[in-house]
C-alpha cells in the first residue's frame, strides 16, 4: 500500500565544507552533531580564517537519552570546544526553530547553511530557509537518526508527527492515513490519504517502516 518511487521524496547527501562560503550556519539535532563536527574540521583544515564566521545551533535528541559515547550524540562542549564563532544549545527544536528564523533575518550574502539531523528536523528548517529564498548552492543537509516522518492529512489539514508506521491515525480528524512519499517542503511533511475511503473499516496490516 505504500506509494514508492514518488520524485518529490527528498533526496540527502552526505555533508561536506563548502570553502567559497563567507559565513557557515550550521543547524543540528542528536546525532546530527556528528556530520557538523566532521565539517568543522574539515573547514579547520583547509579555511581556518571561517572558524570565526560559524555558528551553531543545536538541540540534543531528548527521545535518545545517549551521550557521545553510546549514541553519537555529542554534548554541547564538542561544539564549543571546536573554537567556532558562535554555540547556542537549546532544549526543544520550537527554541531552535525560533532562533534560526532571527539568525536567517541578519544573514549576510555568502552564508551557507549546512543542516543535519532526522528528516523530519530537517524538513521544518528547510521550510524556514526557503521563507528566506535560500537556494540549493547555499544549503546542505544530510539525514541521520530516526526515519519516523510528519504526515499531513489532506483531509483535515492536522499534522501527525513521528510516524513509524504504513497508516497512521490522524490525531486531527481520526481517518486511517496511507503514508505516502509525496513530500510537500512547504509544509515540511508526507501527505497522508485516508486509507479505506473505498471499502470503510478494511485496514491494511499496520507495519514498522519508518524506524
Amino acid at each position: 500500500m505504500l506509494v514508492t518511487g514518488i520524485k518529490s521524496k527528498p533526496v540527502y547527501a552526505p555533508l561536506q565544507a563548502d570553502t567559497r562560503g563567507r559565513y557557515h550556519l550550521m543547524v543540528g539535532m542528536g546525532v546530527g552533531a556528528a556530520p557538523l563536527l566532521r565539517v568543522i574540521a574539515e573547514m579547520k583544515s583547509a579555511a581556518a580564517q571561517s572558524m570565526m564566521h560559524t555558528r551553531v545551533l543545536y538541540v540534543p535528541d531528548s527521545g535518545s537519552g545517549q551521550g557521545a559515547g553510546t549514541g553519537g550524540v555529542a554534548e554541547p562542549d564538542e561544539f564549543r570546544s571546536a573554537a567556532v564563532g558562535e554555540v547556542r544549545v537549546f532544549e526543544g527544536t520550537p527554541a531552535l526553530l525560533e532562533k534560526f528564523r532571527a539568525t536567517l533575518s541578519e544573514s549576510l550574502m555568502g552564508t551557507r547553511l549546512y543542516v543535519a539531523g532526522p528528516e523530519s528536523f530537517i524538513g521544518l528548517v528547510m521550510k524556514i530557509a526557503l521563507e528566506f529564498n535560500l537556494n540549493k548552492d547555499e544549503i546542505r543537509a544530510e539525514e541521520c537518526g530516526t526515519l519516523a516522518r510528519r504526515i499531513y492529512c489532506i483531509h483535515c489539514r492536522a499534522t501527525t508527527e513521528q510516524v513509524r508506521t504504513n497508516i497512521v491515525r490522524c490525531i486531527g480528524c481520526a481517518r486511517w492515513l496511507l503514508v505516502r512519499d509525496h513530500y510537500s517542503r512547504r509544509l515540511a511533511a508526507y501527505m497522508g490519504v485516508m486509507v479505506d475511503a473505498e471499502s470503510p473499516g478494511e485496514l491494511p496490516p499496520v507495519k514498522e517502516v519508518f524506524l
